[in-house]
């Protein structure tokens, strides 16, 4: 899969390094020379060039991109980017980084996004994660279909504890992508029982959220 990644900070060079280790071909685009570190992302392409340019992009090759990330630390730049990658280049998957919590509404389908990344909200979710059984935690929004990356640690006194996944009457517009078990990561099937303690990990809407967190976390009593 070919990556393109807009700004090569500490922030975009991280990305780089952690994707070609996963066999990735990484572009790392920056217009600050003094980003320009080829010794410490080496197997990586660069390109020093204004990402915010059409000429620029025509170099970088984007139409042969799967996926854009703007990764920089300038709000306004990461939404330039994320646009012309995805109108002008059609790449089909953009992500894009925040940095300040009050532009996150901007950061949606309208200027291209898939996915945005709020270094605040994952640092708030993840602490939440960690002191909370039986809540719902948001960890990501994906602006298309207004849907988010939720959470939920099972709690022992949970219905569904014990209950068989393909027995369970999931939400609409819900979607059991990954069961954590102790440091076991788990694709659920239909036969994979759930059990206390899990973290259960959904792509689901917005609006099905309160409905799939009553769904795990309350024992119902019995009529």
């Amino acid at each position: 899969m070919r990556v393109a990644i807009a700004g090569a900070g500490a922030v975009g060079r991280s990305i780089a390094g952690e994707l070609l280790e996963n066999g990735h071909e990484i572009l790392l685009i920056d217009k600050a020379p003094t980003a320009i570190s080829v010794e410490r992302v080496p197997l990586a392409e660069w390109l020093l060039a204004d990402a915010c340019e059409i000429t620029s992009l025509d170099e970088a090759a984007l139409q042969r991109c799967n996926v854009v990330i703007a990764a920089t630390g300038d709000d306004k730049v990461n939404l330039v980017v994320s646009l012309l990658a995805k109108t002008e280049y059609g790449v089909p998957r953009v992500v894009a980084r925040v940095n300040n919590p009050k532009n996150e509404w901007l950061f949606n389908e309208s200027w291209g996004v898939d996915v945005a990344v709020s270094t605040p909200r994952l640092m708030s979710a993840l602490v939440e994660e960690a002191v909370s059984v039986g809540d719902l935690v948001r960890l990501l929004r994906f602006s298309h279909g207004d849907a988010n990356l939720v959470e939920l640690t099972l709690p022992p006194e949970a219905a569904l504890a014990g209950t068989r996944v393909g027995d369970v009457e999931w939400p609409e517009d819900t979607s059991l992508v990954t069961i954590i078990r102790g440091t076991r990561v788990l694709t659920p099937n239909k036969e994979d029982a759930l059990e206390a303690g899990d973290e259960l990990l959904f792509v689901a809407a917005q609006s099905r959220e309160e409905q799939l967190e009553d769904l795990l976390s309350v024992r119902h009593e019995e009529a």
